[in-house]
């Protein structure tokens, strides 16, 4: 194995090795449930207000949350996590009672909450907040100098919660329908975050105020922050809704080099509004942002940090040569604004509708640009990168997450969704037809199953229980007879019947393996080929 899957690996690694051995908590199930407490309310806006003391490594600053009320309830819970405290919480010029568990808070609520009202409160709050130690594998705050020895500061929370840095209904289920941003910082700084720039405001402490508007539902991970020294250029790009606003923020010594990688850009969307349909977020825009960590999906505010280079940092996860046709960074974080973004899990134990879907994204910009075989080339170089640990999906309602598998067998298992399709045509419409029945959703693995079942016209349960809910890797073991082979599966669970394509002389049949002996009669003289685009064992039996 090349070393640069191997730090690849390790780096994705890092992320997930806590989770190997997990033991639930009452934390967990407090941040993993949807609680009686969090259902009774849909969050409908927040206005997100921060004040960076970058000196002090301190934030000050308060969340308004509007609200919704599905069904009567007094008691609202929120998270923040610490260092971070709550200061107030006021509703109606009230202050509210809060009862602390762990960093969920549970705020009693004073006025009638009446069905069908629309209610806001607002939560003050301050302190230190933890810094990350590995961005974005660790999430936190990150204090950096550029090379000019200007302030650089960052935000990454997946994984770790958006309630690291800002107080919210930190669960992924229920997203705002949109969102303000202000963030203020010294007044030669700038901050880049979450859709379009409303307005910036000087303050008379010598600072500025950057005011942020999100039109758009926003996942709560996916908001950010960035300050720093940045420089602008944009562009419009001619997409499939029209020209998309497409922006770029760089420190200025790094101004020339990305103007000539961020070309990327335009190559990047043309790729995935042919395979996936428009931008799912026109009205906010696009735009990449500079940042000392390798990059991050921030809706409508995607973040990088891979040195302008092709491949990840100068290196194909691959193998194939592939990996150093494009900008990775670019394009896997730009991907996930259609996995993650516009359709984002209800659990973060199917977080595979985010990886699986944004690695295969990485093929589909292959294939588009250089062509089928390309594409099939880099997906079957980085099968050498899967473990088969652990499930792709995790333990749903403690916040877990499936297996680090999720990203590399995950785009293999579509891979092998894609053959079973047969018809390329067939499998463009279904990504394209999930962007549009889940637009700006949250959704469940279930429904996302149900719905390729539904478009192929197959019942693909086992399918999905094989290389979702099981670690074991499907194997086809064959025996070499004078009239040609017998075979059968092992490993595999209940019902599980794949076909397989397979190649005789070149010349194309498909199989049906099951749990059960068959045959495939040819003459042993001819060549028998395995379609290598199918992700299973191959074993070669001795004679019974």
């Amino acid at each position: 194995m090349k070393k640069a899957a191997l730090l690849f690996i390790f780096i994705i690694l890092t992320a997930y090795c806590s989770l190997a051995q997990k033991t639930f908590t009452h934390q967990d199930t407090l941040r993993g449930a949807i609680t009686p407490e969090r259902i009774w309310w849909d969050v409908t806006y927040y206005h997100l207000s921060v004040n960076v003391n970058i000196e002090k490594r301190i934030i000050t600053g308060n969340n308004r949350i509007q609200y919704k009320v599905l069904e009567s309830n007094q008691t609202l819970q929120i998270e923040l996590q610490e260092p971070l405290k709550i200061s107030k919480i006021i509703q109606n010029e009230k202050e509210l009672n809060i009862k602390k568990d762990g960093y969920s808070y549970f705020i009693e609520l004073l006025d009638k909450q009446e069905k069908g009202a629309i209610n806001e409160l607002t939560v003050y709050y301050e302190g230190k907040p933890q810094e990350s130690k590995n961005p974005p594998w660790s999430g936190g705050l990150t204090w950096k100098k550029d090379d000019n020895g200007n302030d650089w500061i960052v935000t990454t929370c997946q994984g770790d919660g958006a309630s690291l840095w800002w107080p919210n209904k930190d669960h992924a289920y229920d997203e705002p329908d949109s969102m303000l941003i202000s963030i203020t910082v010294p007044k030669h700084l700038m901050d880049v975050s979450n859709g379009r720039l409303r307005s910036t405001v000087k303050n008379k402490d010598k600072t500025k105020t950057y005011n942020w508007f999100v039109s758009n539902p926003i996942n709560n991970y996916g908001v950010n922050m960035n300050i720093g020294d940045y420089v602008h250029f944009k562009e419009k790009y001619k997409g499939l809704n029209g020209n998309l606003d497409c922006e770029y923020y760089v420190l200025k010594n790094n101004l020339k080099k990305a103007k000539e990688q961020f070309k990327e850009v335009p190559r990047m969307l043309k790729a995935f509004e042919h395979w996936f349909g428009p931008y799912p977020f026109y009205e906010d825009g696009y735009k990449l942002i500079e940042v000392p960590y390798a990059g991050m999906e921030h809706q409508s505010s995607v973040t990088y940090g891979n040195g302008f280079k092709n491949g990840y940092k100068g290196r194909d996860v691959s193998g194939s040569g592939w990996g150093m046709k494009f900008d990775f960074i670019i394009v896997h974080e730009s991907g996930h604004e259609w996995f993650a973004n516009n359709i984002t899990h209800k659990d973060v134990a199917d977080m595979w509708i985010h990886e699986s879907f944004t690695s295969y994204s990485e093929n589909l910009f292959v294939d588009y640009h250089f062509g089928k075989k390309a594409c099939e080339e880099y997906v079957q170089g980085i099968r050498k990168n899967i473990l088969n640990d652990r499930p792709i999906i995790g333990t749903y309602n403690v916040h877990h997450e499936g297996s680090a598998d999720m990203y590399y067998k995950g785009a293999n298992i579509l891979h092998t969704l894609r053959q079973l399709i047969e018809d390329d045509e067939l499998w463009r419409s279904i990504l394209i037809g999930l962007n549009k029945e889940f637009y700006h959703q949250t959704v469940t693995s279930q429904q996302i199953e149900d719905y390729i079942s539904k478009k192929t016209k197959k019942d693909l349960s086992a399918f999905f229980n094989q290389y979702l809910r099981s670690t074991e890797l499907p194997t086809l073991g064959y025996m070499e007879m004078s009239y040609g082979i017998r075979y059968k599966y092992n490993n595999i669970v209940e019902n599980f019947d794949m076909p397989i394509r397979v190649f005789i002389n070149e010349e194309e049949k498909w199989i049906f393996p099951s749990s059960e002996w068959n045959t495939l009669e040819f003459d042993n003289k001819d060549q028998l080929v395995f379609d290598p685009n199918f992700y299973l064992n191959i074993k070669v039996l001795p004679d019974e």
